[in-house]
């Protein structure tokens, strides 16, 4: 057997355990195993992973909390909370202010690739009782590494490079947004202080989605 039909069995049964953990709620991986993911865990209500030698931590967020971004009004015409618990977020048309976004095919997301301006968020979140939940369900977490863009479907990592200094990481895209004109991408503010433009709030970079495996 290939290693990679042993990483797709062992993924496999990760997804299963996670059913069983959230019940209703369920912890989603990207769309296929990602080349580089070299170990994963699940427990106590979480999934724990490395990609490209960054650790993820995923925890479904508590129904009870707020979103991170209130602006969403509907995801596939329907409340976004309620198409979180439906599962019918990861490329679902969403609308925002009225405006209605139509999420790329998983195939476009495969050679994604896009430069432009990234911004930060999640300092207004620490100034609030309790914790936030992404567009897709998922606890955020403003010192980890995720992000949120208008297009990709969710969840998908993607490589985020300073155009600048050319600093690179793997983030996990989990929420919607930046819906700032001319913004590509928002990142948590760990995932900005990686970068080094945590000071700045914005700077030109390169998104690209990782390769698969």
């Amino acid at each position: 057997m290939t290693d990679r039909k042993l990483r797709e069995i062992f993924w496999l049964l990760i997804m299963l355990a996670s059913l069983s953990i959230f019940s209703c709620s369920v912890v989603s991986i990207p769309y296929k195993v990602a080349k580089g993911v070299v170990k994963g865990v699940v427990g106590a209500g979480k999934l724990v992973y490395v990609l490209g030698g960054f650790t993820f931590k995923v925890v479904m967020a508590p129904m009870s909390w707020p979103l991170t971004n209130e602006e969403i009004e509907t995801v596939d015409g329907l409340p976004p909370k309620e198409a979180i618990r439906q599962g019918r977020v990861k490329r679902s048309p969403y609308v925002v202010k009225g405006k209605r976004y139509v999420p790329m095919s998983i195939k476009e997301a495969r050679t994604y690739r896009e430069k432009g301006i990234a911004s930060w968020y999640g300092a207004e979140t620490r100034r609030q009782k309790g914790g936030h939940m992404t567009a897709n369900g998922e606890a955020f977490d403003p010192n980890g590494l995720s992000a949120a863009h208008k297009h990709l479907p969710l969840p998908v990592h993607v490589r985020v490079t300073n155009l600048e200094n050319r600093r690179s990481i793997i983030v996990r895209v989990n929420d919607r947004g930046p819906f700032i004109e001319g913004r590509i991408i928002d990142l948590s503010a760990g995932a900005a202080r990686r970068l080094d433009f945590y000071n700045r709030g914005t700077v030109r970079v390169l998104v690209e989605t990782v390769e698969e495996g």
